[in-house]
């Protein structure tokens, strides 16, 4: 229970000076973001000299925009986009990673009509994002015999399991397994996930650090780091107590279903957040340049950034 009254300690002591980052998130702040959350709250970033400015979007594709402008030190995206803007040349890279499994899934009802991949042949799949999301879906129909002209896409926006359990479409692409899942539950109807790293898409990190190198103080960057690398430890070592601290933060992060996907998500996060596996952005990059998203193969070097030693 030290976190818990860390904060209290922290008040009694006199003020240091303090790095100040701004730390931009994907979108509102949810449990994927809980190592953020934790640091912040407990105390864990004033511990490694930093000042937190958290940021959370009213447009999602805001964000790497920002860290590139130099607006944010840091944004919240996510791998496969990553690949897309540094082709786009947004002077972006990874330099750490935040959940280091793929949360998207290939969503469908429980008791509805598509058991196997194969079954999706004439039917109807939901979609947000267009471009890496019919990618991933491409490569998993391709196994079953199936390619995109077989199926009907559908523009759901982000109403995707709303969509899903209305009978709009037959399955959703883009669904986190950790929320989507859980959401569809509480309202009473089954679904189940077909994981797109067990049908045929390389694995990937889904929540990633990205920064301007040309605007990041590295020695920062990489005390942030270390500050969520110890924020990892404390929940995954106290899952229940970090959840009330994370929960505590704001009110409507209270809920059952933030409760739900917490437990969910908890076991995904990276537990080396300074760690970017090189081999696994080089694998992705090929996946997408033999998809046709991108029109050449760059080096990991054109994709990761390394900060430098702690300050």
């Amino acid at each position: 229970m030290k976190r818990l009254i860390l904060p209290l300690l922290l008040l009694a002591q006199p003020a240091l000076a303090q790095d100040r980052l701004t730390v931009a998130l994907d979108w509102f702040v949810n449990p994927d973001h809980g190592p953020i959350i934790i640091a912040q709250e407990t105390g864990i970033f004033a511990e490694h000299g930093l000042e937190v400015e958290i940021v959370a979007p009213a447009d999602p594709a805001d964000p790497p925009k920002m860290a590139a402008s130099g607006q944010a030190d840091i944004a919240i995206s996510y791998q496969p986009q990553l690949h897309l803007q540094v082709a786009e040349g947004l002077p972006l890279k990874a330099i750490g990673t935040l959940v280091a499994t793929p949360l998207n899934c290939l969503l469908v009802r429980e008791d509805g009509p598509v058991k196997t991949l194969a079954d999706l042949e004439g039917r109807k799949v939901g979609f947000s994002v267009a471009g890496v999301e019919e990618a991933l879906l491409s490569a998993m129909l391709k196994p079953a015999g199936l390619g995109m002209a077989d199926i009907e896409l559908v523009n759901v926006n982000w109403s995707l399991s709303p969509s899903l359990m209305s009978g709009q479409v037959d399955a959703v692409i883009g669904a986190f397994r950790n929320f989507e899942l859980n959401q569809m539950e509480i309202e009473g109807v089954a679904g189940r996930c077909f994981y797109p790293e067990e049908e045929g898409v390389p694995p990937y990190d889904e929540l990633v650090y990205v920064a301007n190198p040309e605007h990041l103080d590295d020695a920062a960057a990489a005390r942030f780091l270390a500050a969520t690398e110890e924020a990892v430890q404390y929940i995954v070592n106290h899952p229940e107590e970090s959840w009330e601290v994370f929960a505590g933060s704001s009110r409507e992060l209270d809920d059952e279903l933030n409760a739900k996907a917490w437990v969910d998500t908890l076991p995904r996060f990276a537990l080396r957040p300074a760690a970017v596996d090189a081999g696994r952005y080089a694998r992705f990059e090929r996946f997408l340049f033999e998809a046709g998203l991108i029109g050449e193969v760059k080096p990991v070097s054109a994709l990761i950034h390394a900060p430098g030693a702690d300050g």
